[in-house]
């Protein structure tokens, strides 16, 4: 009889929870313990628990207050620490909340403090309400500033007077301690998180109000400046695995890596051991050295590419160090494009589907090799250092943009050349297949050809049907090949033939009297029985077709399944490639391609172009807390709206995320797509339905004119890029990344 492993008990106090290590916390262990609330945002699942001095956090939706005492059911979960996944939080009763520990900056950004209830004074830096436009919220965010560093204050509150009078205060606060995390697990910043401004105590006010200083002139800003950093410099070792003089370099020890920002430019050897020295500090999530010295061992170091797939650089969780920020990695990936530009050379890659870039940074006017030529469609190696490029679209787990920093034009490797047939590769390759799996069906019937070849119908059918299947693998319009089709069967049999497509044309002439005639029908089934349609001959003799004659219909519906599936494949690839899947207008690569053509033609043509760049406010906060699937149906509407307002001709495409453009042909003046422009901002005034949600939704958006503004794709895209985010900046939104709870 097999032995089944007992179930654990139950973790019964809190204490024996905490003491778990993350690999055993990963085993999903069940617990059932009392302990109390000391803050609590039900609506997205933000729960902090303490019974004397151990605390943690609970994952679970109910609404609960500080002080409620209450019996966690649920079970482990790793991540920075351990958490707890609730199953049941039971109110068992309500008493004071627990006084909160006297805290430094130090014990919280070593994480002594982690979930603790603490008290801790600083200065007001900065005070802002954090709402999503329409979305009910009560949440706004404070920056202090206090002896060893600045910290986050995640407040429960609205009242945008009240927080504007904090502004350079010095207070006390009292909040759960929460840790700010990268894709490794290791802690890089401190958030606290405040039921309220009663937790905000003043302990002196501002000496002058914001709005009460005397103005300062622009060029005179620095005669305020003062920094009083007392930051430890600390040493490091590891092997180099990139390096730009006077910019940045990374080391890398084992499964840890760390970015170096330097200003030195003396020669450092890439695969070196070497020791750095350096200020700590954290930027996005990052962890780093500033003002860096490295000192190169002039000895081999040890670092191997850590070789990996799309899915794995790009993936970001919150209780997996899964991550590979900084490391030395190596990807395979099929090349799109390459451009050689005054301080970069670029590669676009696509990994299935996924899109991602190889940069190779130079100095302008340096001598620089030749630009490798590989033919797009090519299989490539690149070798250098995984870099994500916007963290704010941190939404763990899932995806995060990436790309990756190469060393030198050596870390480029060509695996493979592209598909045989050239460009079309992927509808060929997918044609291919089907011919041979159709070819390898019918082999039995080529060999009957082979011994019947006495007999005209197989000898006519022989001869013209590699004619057709070249024509299917060199991608001829569907309705030449079947009228092709039609006619072999025609000359060969000696009567008409015809194609019904299904939900499409018919093909080929059908005879007047054909009710007379005996007619031959062949359905036409495609992979997994899909109905494509019917192939029909009439025959002018005999009361019914011979064997022969049987053996052609086969033939000729076999052929015709082929093309019209190959045909359907080739589209289906060709309409995945230029739009996007969510929304249905074009996507970035087919902007891409449009917006060089619209320079081309503008430059023939001496005209005039605009380019319309828009990015979605707050988006990032309608999938925090409706989820992706409410996020999707937003993007949806927006793009339905925004195309609505485009003039025909215009051109919209989705660029990734929550960011949009349009290309605006023939305009004469800036004034004309200024125009469009607010057309735009208009269609945002009207209230979204999403998801049995109302959103007022709002975008920021910038123009560029061709050639006023940029004569290439890239100053274009740059110039309307800036004014969409100096939009945003006059709007005064943060889009600093929301911290996710330890």
């Amino acid at each position: 009889m097999a032995a089944h492993a007992a179930t654990p008990a139950p973790l019964t106090t809190l204490a024996a929870v905490d003491a778990l290590s993350n690999e055993q916390a990963s085993h999903s262990l069940p617990v059932d313990f009392p302990a109390t609330v000391v803050y609590s945002r039900g609506a997205e699942k933000l729960q902090f628990v303490q019974d004397g001095n151990e605390a943690l956090f609970v994952q679970s939706p109910g609404v609960f207050q500080p002080g409620d005492r209450v019996v966690v059911k649920g079970r482990t979960q790793n991540s920075y620490r351990t958490i707890v996944v609730a199953d049941s939080m039971k109110l068992v009763r309500h008493e004071p909340r627990p006084g909160p520990a006297p805290a430094t900056f130090s014990e919280l950004i070593t994480g002594s403090l982690d979930c603790r209830l603490v008290t801790i004074e600083g200065r007001v830096r900065s005070a802002d309400l954090f709402v999503t436009p329409g979305v009910p919220a009560n949440t706004s965010r404070m920056e202090l500033v206090t002896d060893g560093g600045r910290f986050e204050v995640n407040i429960d509150t609205t009242n945008e007077t009240a927080l504007r009078r904090l502004l350079d205060a010095e207070v006390a606060v009292t909040g759960a301690v929460a840790g700010k995390f990268n894709d490794k697990m290791q802690l890089t910043g401190v958030v606290l998180y405040v039921s309220g401004l009663e937790d905000v105590r003043v302990q002196r006010p501002a000496a002058d109000a914001p709005g009460s200083l005397p103005l300062t002139s622009m060029n005179r800003i620095l005669d305020r400046y003062h920094v009083n950093d007392l930051s430890s410099r600390v040493r490091v070792e590891g092997t180099i695995t990139y390096y730009r003089p006077g910019i940045a370099a990374v080391l890398q020890s084992g499964s840890e890596s760390l970015w170096v920002e330097t200003n030195t430019r003396t020669p450092l050897q890439v695969g070196d051991k070497a020791f750095a020295t350096g200020f700590p500090d954290e930027h996005d999530r990052v962890l780093l050295l500033e003002d860096g010295e490295i000192t190169d061992e002039h000895a081999a170091g040890v670092a191997t590419p850590v070789v990996a797939r799309w899915d794995q650089l790009a993936y970001w969780s919150d209780n997996q160090p899964t991550g590979h920020q900084n490391d030395l990695v190596s990807v395979d990936a099929q090349m799109v494009t390459e451009v050689r530009e005054p301080f970069q050379d670029e590669f676009v890659l696509d990994s299935g589907g996924h899109l991602f870039s190889a940069i190779l940074y130079h100095s302008a006017g340096s001598d620089l090799p030749p630009l490798p030529s590989f033919t797009a469609g090519s299989t490539l190696r690149v070798t250098g250092i995984c870099a994500i490029v916007d963290l704010n679209t941190i939404n763990p787990p899932g995806t995060v943009p990436f790309e990756i920093l190469l060393r030198s034009l050596g870390d480029v490797e060509r695996v493979s050349g592209p598909p045989l047939l050239g460009t079309r590769n992927q509808m060929i390759v997918g044609g291919a297949l089907l011919l041979i799996a159709m070819l390898a069906v019918g082999w039995g019937w080529w060999q009957e050809m082979r011994v019947h070849r006495q007999s005209a119908v197989m000898a006519q059918l022989e001869q013209r049907r590699s004619s057709i299947l070249e024509s299917i693998s060199t991608g001829r319009p569907l309705a030449e090949i079947l009228e092709q089709i039609a006619e072999m069967m025609a000359s060969t049999l000696g009567a008409d033939c015809w194609f019904e497509v299904a939900g499409g044309a018919r093909l080929g002439p059908q005879p007047a009297n054909v009710a007379s005639l005996l007619v031959v029908s062949q359905p036409l089934s495609g992979q997994g029985g899909a109905a494509l349609g019917t192939i029909f001959v009439a025959l002018h003799h005999g009361p019914k077709a011979d064997k022969s004659q049987y053996q052609a219909i086969q033939i000729g519906a076999r052929l015709a399944v082929v093309a019209i599936e190959t045909h359907r494949l080739y589209s289906d690839l060709t309409y995945r490639s230029e739009f996007d899947a969510l929304t249905g207008i074009h996507n970035r690569f087919s902007l891409s391609r449009a917006l060089n053509e619209q320079i081309r033609r503008a430059r023939e043509d001496a005209t005039v172009f605009g380019l319309i760049y828009l990015d979605v406010d707050h988006f990032k906060q309608v999938n925090d807390r409706y989820g992706h699937q409410a996020g999707d149906a937003y993007l949806q509407e927006i793009a339905a709206r925004v195309k609505h307002q485009l003039r025909p001709g215009d051109m919209l495409a989705r660029l990734g995320g929550d960011e949009f453009a349009a290309i605006i042909p023939r305009v004469r003046t800036r004034a004309e797509v200024e125009e469009i422009m607010r057309r735009l901002e208009i269609c945002f005034e009207s209230p979204f339905k999403v998801e049995g949600q109302t959103l007022h939704g709002s975008a920021s958006i910038g123009i560029a004119l061709y050639p006023l503004d940029g004569i290439t794709d890239d100053e274009l895209l740059s110039a309307a890029d800036d004014g969409m985010y100096g939009a945003k900046r006059k709007k005064g939104q943060r889009r600093d990344m929301q911290p996710h709870p330890s």
